[in-house]
């Protein structure tokens, strides 16, 4: 045992590492986390009906390592269901979701321990990194998020919070606050959203820590932020159960009803506008849908709109104009040609992609 051990008073950390078809990145993965010799991490991965050699890859290390339990889920459950899995064979007092295709920069456990003892937050936020095919690196920090503000804090003092990476991958938390919230991970695409925004409304308190611990991998195949499918229409039953924790809470979250709004139109938009996503043929529904919800969720005074292109189309959605939206997207996609230096074709149909709205996660 290192002199970073248990007596080091430094909080016991479980890493659960959701599996499924990642064969040629688990053990990048795996490395990463167990690289950094502390006896008090433990990493519970879990095997979610892997179809290729994923679980013999897992029990390899649970054999050499006694820090690795292996969890093997007989049919698969998708990614909230394995992380549920394996949070419920966690011992840790906090807890980290690591995808098992994405990894953690050397030096990060010792990190974002060393943070946790410091601060003891409920949920501590920390920096990521997207790595793209041929080594690109592009940092996503969180600077500034914290200006002028002394941590840990509560999300009502600095709500753009919730403009951070909806990403659980990016958020260390104490497992009390997940069974004290009675929060765990919906089934479904994007399920991301229905557990970070409420978990940050239900934490006290809050920490940042601006250094990349997570390098999230940008892979083509198997995202579904490329993938073409009617799926992306679970997104609405996600924001359904956030808007639900607010109802719930019996007025003590009604500040963050405007900050969600937005961000749920934004991310809205860059799923219409994104034709690697949605069916050409769906479009016209899923804005249908958006509609709904728009009318639906609406705070009672209101919501900053953005400015600009992004304000525009918030309006289109309110006032239930598709036509005006397609035509907006066509206009935009061929001055984006023009700027790019190729020769403007004909007028884009429907499914022509959008900008990404940065302050929202597309994932």
């Amino acid at each position: 045992m290192s002199s970073a051990d248990l007596s080091s008073g430094q909080p016991r950390i479980s890493v659960v590492v959701p599996v499924h078809g990642v064969e040629a990145y688990l053990a990048t993965c795996l490395d990463s986390i167990l690289a950094e010799p502390y006896a008090d991490v433990e990493v519970v991965a879990v095997d979610d009906a892997s179809p290729d050699g994923c679980g013999a890859i897992l029990d390899g290390y649970a054999a050499r390592d006694p820090r690795v339990r292996v969890v093997h889920l007989a049919t698969n459950v998708g990614l909230g269901g394995a992380r549920n899995a394996g949070l419920a064979q966690a011992t840790g007092e906090y807890v980290w979701f690591v995808d098992g295709d994405d990894w953690l920069p050397a030096g990060s456990l010792a990190a974002v321990r060393e943070r946790l003892a410091a601060t003891r937050p409920d949920v501590l936020i920390i920096d990521h990194a997207e790595v793209f095919p041929g080594g690109r690196v592009v940092p996503r920090p969180s600077a500034g998020a914290l200006a002028g503000h002394a941590t840990p804090l509560r999300l009502a003092d600095r709500p753009h919070l919730l403009r951070l990476a909806q990403s659980a991958c990016t958020k260390v938390v104490r497992r009390g606050l997940l069974d004290e919230a009675a929060l765990r991970f919906r089934g479904g695409w994007y399920e991301d959203v229905a557990y970070s925004h409420p978990l940050l409304m239900a934490a006290d308190r809050i920490d940042v820590l601006e250094r990349v611990c997570y390098h999230y991998r940008q892979q083509p195949q198997g995202r579904i932020t490329v993938t073409r499918s009617d799926r992306h229409f679970e997104v609405f039953d996600q924001y359904a159960a956030v808007f639900a924790a607010v109802d719930a809470a019996g007025g003590r979250h009604d500040v963050f009803r405007p900050e969600l709004f937005r961000l749920m139109v934004n991310h809205y938009l860059v799923i219409l506008g994104n034709e690697a996503r949605l069916p050409d043929a769906s479009r016209r529904e899923f804005f249908r849908r958006m509609v709904l919800d728009h009318r639906r969720w609406l705070p009672a005074g209101g919501y900053a709109v953005p400015d600009g292109v992004t304000g525009l189309k918030h309006r289109l959605v309110e006032r239930d104009n598709y036509l005006a939206w397609t035509t907006l997207r066509s206009v935009h996609r061929t001055l984006g040609r023009v700027r790019r230096g190729r020769t403007p074709s004909a007028p884009a149909p429907a499914a022509a992609a959008t900008t990404p709205v940065p302050t929202v996660s597309t994932g």
